[in-house]
């Protein structure tokens, strides 16, 4: 089962339902065990701090994953399983969705399980890798009701 938790830095966009949020997000998971990811909607500026900070691209991006890395001794007395954070910019994700004549909301989805699919190790750097996860995310969106967003 998943735990999100939302914090919403960006409320001059009208976000999706927080249920479908933690629908899209849950149906990523690979395995059943209680975990908790926070998924914060942020402005550009922020996104582009972050993906500057991070990555070294100095621009906003869409979204941004960052797995929990808590040493093995925190994880023993803790009393949830902290998967990641989820860092979405909400202007970036709605300019995209427009841009591309996708629906808005089926953008969020695709970013959702493509960000969650990152904070359990997958990964798009090389070509094989990118292949694996793109379909992994195709059948996920296909099950959520979405058609491919590649």
């Amino acid at each position: 089962m998943l735990d999100l938790v939302i914090q919403n830095q960006q409320h001059d966009i009208e976000l999706p339902q927080q249920e479908n949020l933690q629908k899209w997000a849950a149906a990523a998971l690979i395995n059943a065990d209680d975990v908790q990811v926070t998924l914060r909607v942020v402005d550009t500026g922020e996104s582009r701090a972050l993906n500057n900070e991070y990555r070294g691209k100095d621009k906003p991006t869409n979204v941004l994953s960052f797995p929990m890395d808590v040493p093995q001794e925190f994880l023993e007395v803790l009393d949830i399983n902290l998967l990641g954070d989820l860092v979405v910019c909400a202007e970036i994700v709605e300019q995209e969705a427009a841009q591309q004549n996708k629906i808005a909301e089926a953008h969020w989805a695709h970013m959702l399980v493509h960000g969650m699919l990152h904070l359990q190790g997958f990964d798009h750097i090389d070509d094989d890798e990118a292949e694996l996860m793109e379909k992994r995310e195709i059948s996920i969106l296909k099950q959520l009701g979405f058609e491919s967003p590649y």
